[in-house]
């Protein structure tokens, strides 16, 4: 049935409901996990700047990817708590890209996604995840009513 499951996350609350229910079926079906987040590009010179203001122990770790990391992480770790077999991806660029990339990369045989994400004029400005993952997933889609 489904061996390779791609879910995206933002750590918002009803992308945590989809995580939650992408590890219950892949637990339920002995499926492997993928989950994805992805990021905005973050000016070098604003990086310069609080790589400088931070303690000299820490600076390595200023990077654009640091918010989308630490999501990733928690995710994994209530993931890894329940046996599923899971890896994270952080992608630079549109959430539905770097969803549908991974997706397409693993081969994956289905992608959950929350019904629900950005509000407001942000996700007017960049569409809405599941339209766009729904009519361009080389795979099965499922929305998960997270509202």
């Amino acid at each position: 049935m489904y061996r390779s499951i791609v879910v995206g996350t933002d750590g918002s609350e009803t992308a945590e409901k989809a995580v939650r229910q992408a590890t219950e079926l892949a637990s339920s079906v002995g499926a492997s996990l993928y989950l994805v987040s992805a990021y905005s590009p973050v000016p070098d010179a604003r990086l310069r700047e609080e790589r400088q203001q931070a303690p000299q122990e820490i600076q390595w770790s200023i990077n654009p990817r640091e918010d989308v990391e630490e999501i990733l992480s928690k995710a994994k770790e209530t993931v890894s708590q329940s046996g599923v077999s899971v890896e994270t991806y952080a992608r630079e660029g549109d959430p539905a890209d770097a969803i549908l990339d991974v997706a397409e990369e693993q081969n994956a045989d289905l992608v959950m996604v929350g019904n629900r994400g950005m509000t407001g004029a942000r996700r007017f400005l960049l569409g809405s995840v599941p339209n766009k993952i729904s009519h361009h997933s080389p795979c099965s889609v499922l929305i998960i009513r997270t509202s």
